[in-house]
């Protein structure tokens, strides 16, 4: 029962429609399926799907942004009162800042958040960020885990600025640091620093 509607929801998400996408997480909650499971088994997958295809040449970014747009929905409307209502009496795993890097096209912050924030850690969404927006607000939240995702490889360099501010000012040991997007490969993050992840 919850595999199926899982993948309904996983399939509504790549097929970029939206309504379906927000009746479908409505239900998954409703019928007590775990909230982690709805976000990586469902949403995140049939973002996944789309971003497969898109690499392989098969999907256009239009296909990309319109599936953003399902799973943004989606999220949103239903999981996150579902997410916060659930962790009141969690304590929480610690703090994350993550973003989209300035100059990109894409708002999936939202969505790119949505997996720590349902396994209980607090996220910070900055939307759009540059190396110093992200910086100042990991310095005054206190997160240790920050992320920066892209979805154009000309907006690649920007994840760089970010790393090496970091560096800059001797922190990059303090934190751990991801990036992220369809440009964003494993060999591009080992570039950046060793310890740097990919996702």
């Amino acid at each position: 029962m919850s595999v199926h509607v899982l993948d309904e929801l996983a399939s509504s998400v790549e097929q970029m429609n939206p309504d379906k996408a927000m009746v479908l997480s409505k239900h998954t909650v409703e019928a007590g399926i775990d909230l982690a499971d709805i976000v990586e088994n469902g949403i995140v997958k049939g973002l996944r799907r789309v971003g497969e295809r898109f690499e392989k040449g098969e999907a256009f970014l239009t296909d990309l942004v319109g599936a953003a747009a399902a799973a943004k929905g989606a999220l949103e409307s239903v999981l996150r009162s579902a997410v916060a209502k659930a962790r009141t009496s969690q304590r929480s795993l610690g703090k994350v800042v993550l973003g989209t890097v300035s100059g990109d096209i894409h708002d999936m912050g939202k969505i790119v958040a949505a997996m720590p924030f349902a396994s209980g850690f607090e996220v910070m969404d900055l939307e759009l960020m540059s190396r110093l927006t992200i910086l100042l607000e990991s310095n005054a939240t206190g997160a240790k885990i920050v992320g920066a995702s892209a979805l154009l490889s000309t907006t690649l360099p920007v994840q760089r600025e970010i790393v090496n501010e970091f560096v800059k000012r001797r922190i990059r040991d303090r934190h751990n640091l991801l990036v992220g997007g369809a440009p964003a490969t494993e060999q591009w993050a080992k570039e950046l620093l060793p310890h740097t992840h990919s996702t």
